[in-house]
């Protein structure tokens, strides 16, 4: 991962560059130091060297320099001094050189020449290059009448264009007076001087309208040439045109043209040699003629043509290579061909270069004393002259200095002096050019200064580069010395490094690398120091990567991408796909952590990439996406290697859309049996594009393929041609043959029909064959259409036979069949079963036995026994007579089974029959038998009656289901109080003949609980159950308000507030001292009701209300008596509670009474005693 680092940009300040022998410096771009330092002028911007006006504009001459002072300008006209205050045309802008000169009014050939400025100022002078000015020219085409051109067909012509001189030189095309460009090719195209050749002529290149246009691009101008006329004679007008002039016929033996081989025409000869300067364009041209048409190539003789700048362009004429290099010089060769011969020119190309930079010389800053030199080194071929001048005056015409020394392309100071600042000029110059460079030496005296802006922070990732920059400027050169923190040691060694611009470089930071760095610059002059800090910052890592997907079409991806980044940097997260912006798709969802992308189609595979971005890093991570569908269908079915029986099928498969093909389904259909409706054939691996299908004889076969892959199956190829085979016996019979009886004396003979393609062959019929099995030993038979089913009539009723079917059609007959075994048709049995017995096993269980009918009494299949019986009466007179059959059936041949669930102490009839598949035969004779007693059922009804304040009546009726002699009841019930704890049970035992009981002596105000049921000598039945309250005694309301009344209860009543005042104090002091203290436990419910009970939770006391006394259990139903009913005996304590129980901490059980009595309306609100109560403690 790069390094990130905080910067403040160029316009801040320019690191020092330390590239010269000594210490020579360059003097920093921060405009602060600028304004301060002395400099000489230096060029920044100049007018090229060759330079072409426009007439009908100003001419402006670029000259603009820098230096402290600001420098003047002067300018110099064809070697001489410029005065532009003589002329009024001519103004310079202000605090610039350029010159603005207005011609209108005059012809600018008069300011045509060679300038050059001069920026100047008390430390030196900079010269510009020489500029020159030349204004830019297109003439006119000079008049001239273009004669007809009038030539042989096949002959070779130029078109001459000869277009006037220009400045710079014009473009060239050729075109039609339409304004349509002429067609060229091989045989017709334009050379590079703009003439319009033609290897061989022909007929159709007659027109009258070749035009040669010329644009000037400086002037956006366009000339043209006046059109020409080409007529192009073939052998056969020449003929007629001589035999006219010269009475004689045949001049020429055919009409065809002679062939030529082919001529060189531009260059001509074998050889000739072309110059070109490094770095310009190399055009060579090579034009043939001849007929046919040559084709011309290239080769270079002495190595290969640089790859990436040759091109051959205008239809292989001309060989172009640009930014030429001394590699390109050597013999190149232009082959040109046709059938007749082949000849070959040779172009020998030479390089020359004008000057071009080795070495620039670069500003010098000098302390004094300090030594240096200036390097100007060019290359050129022929190779160039260095010349030195000092303030544009040549170095051999300046004022001596014993310092300075030139050797050359170099000028060594030793010892420079104060006041020996100057601007030197290095000209390099051949006979192709030349190079001009200004280059100051100034010799400064400063104290340090440190550039680095102060206080910066840098921030880095860990683990990397950390740079503290100390950019600094003085003159001599200043030190450079770190410190961190209060550290009064250097920092030198590893970690640190100090490079030579001042940089302190710690190669791997960590997180006690950062704080506060102390930059120190010193000279002889004086001493400058700065502050920066560094954050060493955690690095930025994915964690959870996106990972492969593969989907498909039209489902949702998600790829997620989980990030840790330091918790100080401001993340921000990039998807891109194939390395570019995702799609402008609202289907794409990025999430702060993952990218969605909703119905995916085939444009969405490809890459995705999650760039996690902070200030100072990034981490990435990439996933493909594969977009699967089902393939295509395959196409070009074909079949070959034909046979009656087979043939070879192929096919080339579809697009698998990213899922490879596992295998090719090939069906079929029947056009002949079962048109439109295609089958199954078989499958291949998808691996194979071909298979060998076996086929039946007589069908109409039309085939196609389908493909399928891990997502589905493709849709249908388009079918195959149509393939039809010829007809044949019949390869296998009907299936499904099997024999029954529809009726007693008969035999039907059925099977499934054979399909088209099983046929074989028009005519199917079937010979369907039968016979007694183990009577008859041959067989009777009959011929029958193309159908399902045969009657045999007059058949022995249940006789086994012997059935086949075979298939016949007109061209044989089908294989030997298979026998299979059937039976005539069944009659109903004619024999009951005997020995019938039953043994009771207990009050609901019987069990019945029986002896089986001999088989040839049950005349058919023998199905299974079934057993009848009712309930004819109980065994107590009174109850009513009802007959009510049940049946039980038992299949198979059984001879016993069980009667369940039968009712206690009843009479019960019954008797046995056997069946077959055609019906019930006799029955047996009805035999009878008794169930023994068993528990009776729950008491129909169970009521409270009357409740008085210490008893209850209770009613009930007894069982609907006696189930044997009724010997009496059993009574229970329990108490229930507030808490829904249930006190001691009590049990009475009541006789048969009671239907009520009143219980005295029982607790007023109370909730019971009873449970009720019968019993016989079998013992108890189900219990019934039901709650019912006592009611409250009237007079207690009176006394307990004579009692609140008294002194003595008054005096009680105030004690009591006195010491629950002092108990809440103490309570109060203790809570805030954090104790805890135990509590008086809740109170039973039939407690003093004037006791309050204190509430744990708070140390306060809760109100006292015996309403809950009176209150029935949570989902119990109160009816207008005053008596609970109760749907069930369950006596769990969530029935009383209902859905609104709970649980104390300590597990008991917290439930609520609902519901409400309708004894007294007082039963309802809260008692007397209470309020009084709670009205004493006011």
């Amino acid at each position: 991962m790069e390094r990130t680092r905080t910067r403040l940009g160029a316009a801040v300040f320019l690191m020092l560059i330390l590239g010269h022998l000594g210490n020579a410096l360059e003097v920093p771009l921060d405009p602060k130091v600028l304004e301060e330092l002395a400099q000489p002028p230096t060029i920044t911007q100049q007018s090229p060297k060759d330079y072409i006006i426009d007439p009908r504009e100003s001419i402006v001459i670029h000259c603009e320099a820098k230096g402290k002072p600001h420098p003047s300008f002067s300018w110099t006209r064809n070697g001489t001094h410029f005065d532009i205050d003589q002329d009024p045309k001519v103004t310079m802008r202000p605090r610039s050189g350029t010159l603005v000169v207005d011609i209108s009014g005059e012809k600018a050939e008069t300011y045509e020449g060679i300038y050059q400025c001069t920026a100047r100022n008390k430390h030196g002078a900079a010269v510009s290059n020489n500029i020159v000015i030349r204004q830019s020219r297109s003439p006119l085409w000079s008049k001239e009448r273009n004669e007809p051109i009038r030539v042989q067909e096949g002959e070779a012509l130029v078109l001459h264009c000869r277009p006037p001189a220009g400045l710079p030189p014009p473009i060239i095309f050729w075109m039609d007076v339409n304004f349509q460009r002429l067609p060229q090719s091989s045989r017709v195209f334009q050379a590079l001087n703009g003439d319009l050749y033609f290897s061989n002529v022909l007929k159709e290149d007659s027109r009258n309208d070749y035009i040669c246009y010329a644009r000037f691009p400086h002037t956006q101008t366009i000339q043209q040439k006046q059109p020409i006329t080409l007529l192009v004679l073939n052998l056969d007008a020449v003929n007629e045109t001589v035999a006219a002039l010269f009475n004689e016929t045949d001049l020429f033996s055919d009409g065809l043209a002679e062939e030529r081989k082919p001529t060189f025409l531009i260059p001509s000869g074998s050889s000739s040699s072309k110059m070109v300067l490094r770095g310009q364009v190399l055009e060579l041209e090579c034009i043939t003629e001849g007929l046919p048409t040559p084709e011309v190539s290239w080769s270079k003789l002495s190595g290969e043509f640089p790859d990436k700048r040759t091109s051959i362009v205008t239809f292989q004429k001309i060989l172009r290579i640009v930014n030429v290099s001394d590699a390109d010089a050597g013999e190149y060769r232009c082959t040109a061909h046709n059938r007749l011969a082949s000849v070959h020119h040779t172009i020998r190309v030479t390089v020359k270069a004008a000057p071009y930079w080795l070495t620039t010389p670069r500003n010098l800053v000098l302390a004094p004393k300090e030594k240096g030199q200036l390097i100007c080194r060019a290359s050129g071929t022929p190779k160039p002259t260095i010349n030195w001048a000092m303030n544009g005056i040549p170095i051999e015409n300046s004022p001596e200095d014993p310092n300075r020394k030139v050797e050359g392309d170099t000028i060594i100071f030793e010892e420079v002096q104060t006041g020996s600042s100057a601007v030197y000029q290095c000209n390099a110059s051949n006979e192709y050019g030349y190079l001009l460079s200004n280059a100051f030496v100034n010799v400064l005296s400063e104290t340090p200064r440190v550039l680095t802006p102060a206080n910066q922070v840098y921030q880095v990732i860990r683990n990397n580069h950390a740079l503290l920059d100390c950019s600094s400027f003085g003159s001599p050169i200043p030190k450079i010395t770190w410190f961190k923190d209060s550290q009064s040691s250097t920092l030198e060694g590893d970690p640190y490094l100090l490079h030579e611009n001042g940089t302190l470089e710690i190669y791997v930071a960590q997180a006690l690398n950062s704080g506060k760095y102390i930059c120190v610059a010193r000279n002889t002059l004086g001493i400058a120091e700065n502050h920066v800090y560094l954050e060493v910052k955690e690095p930025t890592r994915i964690l959870k990567q996106p990972k492969y997907k593969v989907a498909q079409r039209n489902r949702n991806v998600v790829f997620e991408c989980k990030v840790k980044h330091d918790p100080t940097l401001i993340p921000i997260m990039i998807w891109l796909k194939d390395n570019g912006e995702l799609p402008d798709d609202e289907r794409f969802l990025v999430d702060s952590d993952s990218l969605t992308i909703t119905d995916v189609t085939e444009n969405d595979a490809g890459t995705y990439t999650c760039i996690m971005n902070t200030t100072l890093d990034h981490d990435s991570a990439s996933a493909e996406l594969t977009v699967v569908e089902q393939p295509d269908p395959p196409t070009d079915l074909e079949l070959t290697d034909m046979k009656p029986r087979s043939v070879q099928l192929t096919w080339i498969p579809g697009d698998e859309h990213n899922s490879p093909i596992h295998k090719f389904v090939i069906q079929y259909t029947d056009s002949l049996h079962d048109h439109g409706h295609w089958h199954n054939l078989t499958h291949v691996p998808g691996s194979k594009t071909t298979a060998h299908l076996e086929l039946s004889p007589y069908v109409h076969y039309s085939f196609r393929v389908l493909a399928l892959n891990a997502v589905g199956l493709s849709d249908p190829s388009n079918p195959s041609h149509m393939y039809k085979t010829n007809p044949a016996a019949p390869d296998e019979n009907p299936s499904g043959v099997k024999g029954f009886g529809t009726e007693h004396d008969n035999l039907m003979i059925l099977w499934k029909p054979m399909s088209g393609l099983q046929a074989n062959g028009p005519g199917l019929q079937y010979k369907v064959m039968w016979r007694k099995k183990d009577v008859d030993k041959n067989w009777t038979s009959v011929t029958v259409a193309n159908v399902s089913k045969f009657m045999v009539s007059g058949t022995p009723t249940f006789t086994p036979y012997e059935v086949k079917v075979q298939a016949i059609n007109n061209n044989g007959i089908g294989p030997d069949p298979v026998v299979v075994t059937g039976h005539s048709g069944e009659d109903l049995p004619v024999q009951a079963p005997d020995n019938v017995q039953v043994l009771v096993l207990n009050s609901t269980l019987a069990e019945v036995h029986w002896e089986p009918v001999p088989p040839k009494t049950v005349r058919g299949h023998l199905k299974g026994y079934k057993v009848y019986y009712w309930r004819e009466r109980s065994l107590h007179k009174h109850n009513p007579h009802r007959v009510e059959k049940q049946l039980l059936t038992f299949s198979g041949n059984k001879s016993h089974g069980m009667l369940p669930g039968l009712q206690p102490y009843s009479l019960y009839l019954f008797n046995v029959m056997v069946y077959n598949g055609k019906g019930e035969g006799p029955a047996s004779s009805n035999l009878q038998f008794e169930t023994p007693e068993g528990v009776p059922g729950r008491p129909s009804f169970l009521r409270i009656t009357n409740s008085n304040l210490n008893n209850l009546t209770l009613e009930w009726g007894p069982p609907n289901d006696l189930n044997g002699h009724l010997t009496g009841y059993i009574l229970k019930y329990q108490q229930v109080n507030n808490s829904n704890e249930l006190g001691p049970m009590e049990e009475l035992a009541l006789p048969a003949n009671k239907t009520s009981i009143t219980l005295p002596n029982l607790k007023y105000s109370t909730r019971y609980k009873f449970y009720f049921n019968a019993k016989t000598g079998q013992g108890a039945g189900p219990v019934i159950t039901e709650e019912a309250v006592t009611i409250m005694d009237e007079a207690m309301p009176s006394r307990q308000v004579d009692i609140a009344t008294q002194g003595w209860f008054i005096g009680l009543m105030c004690a009591i507030a006195l010491l629950i005042l002092v108990l809440l104090i103490i309570c109060f002091i203790k809570r805030n001292k954090g104790g805890k203290y135990p509590v008086k436990e809740k109170e039973d419910a039939h407690t003093d009701p004037e006791f309050q009970p204190m509430k744990e939770d708070d140390c306060t006391f809760g109100e006292y209300s015996d309403t809950e006394d009176h209150k029935p259990l949570k989902g119990s139903r109160t009816p207008s008596n005053g008596t609970v009913h109760r749907d069930s005996s369950d006596d769990s304590l969530v029935d009383y509670g209902g859905g609104d129980g709970q649980f104390n901490e300590d597990g008991s059980f917290i439930g609520q009474y609902s519901g409400k009595s309708s004894i007294r309306e007082t039963a309802e609100g809260p008692s007397p005693v209470n309020t009084t109560a709670m009205n004493s403690f006011v």
